[in-house]
């Protein structure tokens, strides 16, 4: 009897096949790999060696500094305390007073004090302070830099991302392959599983966990991974029941391989294409849920420099310090639309239906 070989995919050919496919790509996603690199992972590594100041520790001397680009805002306002309306050679009349001050020229303010200023004087005071190049994006309430603060956030979201991929994906992997390839009970019984996971209200679950739990960062990724494990499993499952139908399988079967043999060495492999598109479109999704969490309180607690927690802290602000707000939310939304775009590229580039092989 003669076996015939299963074309197997080996993690190094698919790793080759991406970069000979990223060296000659002339969609290659440049500008979001670029973004991913400077705003996640450069930040996520070396954020000690970066980070301009100390993300923990703020000064409130100089609490809500605005960026370094935005200039003072000055005001005129005259001093008008009291006038000598019957004296001809006062330096401003009540009429003159009333006058500026209605039309928005002046703002009534209090009297000179020690002779440095003389009745009906025009005094700049500074009713807006400008930026500073020590802090470039500016400051939050307490004082501490905001650059600082999402460069460490950077790390939080993606170990947050990591650690959660890995464990629900692992576990939505496995049981994805037992699915498809026993079908049967495993099957309908790992299918109500995923389909509870996929109907349960999300940040309920959430809320609960918080509750019993405690936020912190053993509770957002308990919550992320139960989740986002279901999709694996039903994505894989289906994959799984569609490559144990090829005839390698079935000759693997006949020459005694075992079960687990058979899904290890000759289904896994060729599932690496759908685990790798999938993984990389989760983690926009996970600093999302994430964001959510530590926005609503249930996640990583404060003064943890998480993003959804800084755009927390400035939602009350966002019409007066808008930058506190503002940063923040930009690094979320670029980290997730670049994520997004690269996850489509390598769908397309390993997809095989999709290159029309």
């Amino acid at each position: 009897m003669v076996v015939v070989a299963p074309p197997r995919r080996r993690p190094w050919n698919v790793v080759a096949r991406l970069w000979r496919g990223i060296a000659g790509a002339r969609r290659f996603p440049v500008l979001p790999v670029a973004i991913i690199l400077f705003l996640l992972v450069i930040p996520a590594i070396f954020a000690n060696l970066i980070a301009p100041h100390d993300h923990r520790i703020g000064d409130l001397n100089q609490e809500k500094v605005p960026p370094a680009w935005v200039s003072s805002k000055v005001q005129i306002k005259q001093v008008v305390e009291k006038v000598n309306v019957a004296n001809r050679h006062a330096e401003i009349s009540l009429s003159n007073a009333e006058r500026n001050i209605r039309t928005g020229r002046a703002t009534l303010m209090g009297g000179a004090e020690g002779g440095e200023v003389a009745l009906g004087d025009q005094v700049e005071v500074v009713t807006r302070r400008g930026g500073s190049k020590t802090y470039l994006l500016g400051t939050d309430k307490l004082g501490r830099d905001i650059l600082s603060r999402i460069i460490h956030g950077a790390r939080i979201s993606l170990t947050v991302s990591l650690v959660s991929i890995a464990i629900g994906g692992g576990i939505g992997v496995v049981l994805g392959l037992v699915a498809g390839y026993f079908g049967g009970l495993a099957d309908a019984l790992i299918m109500r599983l995923v389909d509870i996971a996929l109907a349960f209200p999300a940040l309920l679950l959430a809320l609960v966990l918080s509750v019993i739990m405690g936020s912190g960062f053993d509770t957002v990724i308990i919550v992320l991974v139960v989740l986002i494990w279901a999709r694996y499993a039903r994505m894989v499952r289906g994959e799984a029941q569609a490559i144990k139908q090829n005839e390698y399988v079935a000759r693997a079967r006949v020459a005694g391989a075992s079960h687990i043999r058979i899904m290890v060495r000759h289904i896994l492999p060729n599932l690496a294409n759908t685990v790798i598109v999938l993984a990389t479109l989760e983690v926009g999704h996970v600093i999302i849920l994430e964001s959510t969490l530590s926005f609503l309180g249930a996640g990583i607690p404060r003064p943890t420099p998480a993003w959804g927690v800084m755009v927390a802290d400035g939602r009350e602000l966002i019409t007066s310090e808008w930058w506190i707000f503002l940063f923040p939310t930009m690094a979320i939304v670029l980290t997730v639309l670049s994520m997004n775009l690269l996850g489509d590229w390598l769908r397309d580039k390993l997809d095989p239906k999709l290159r029309n092989v």
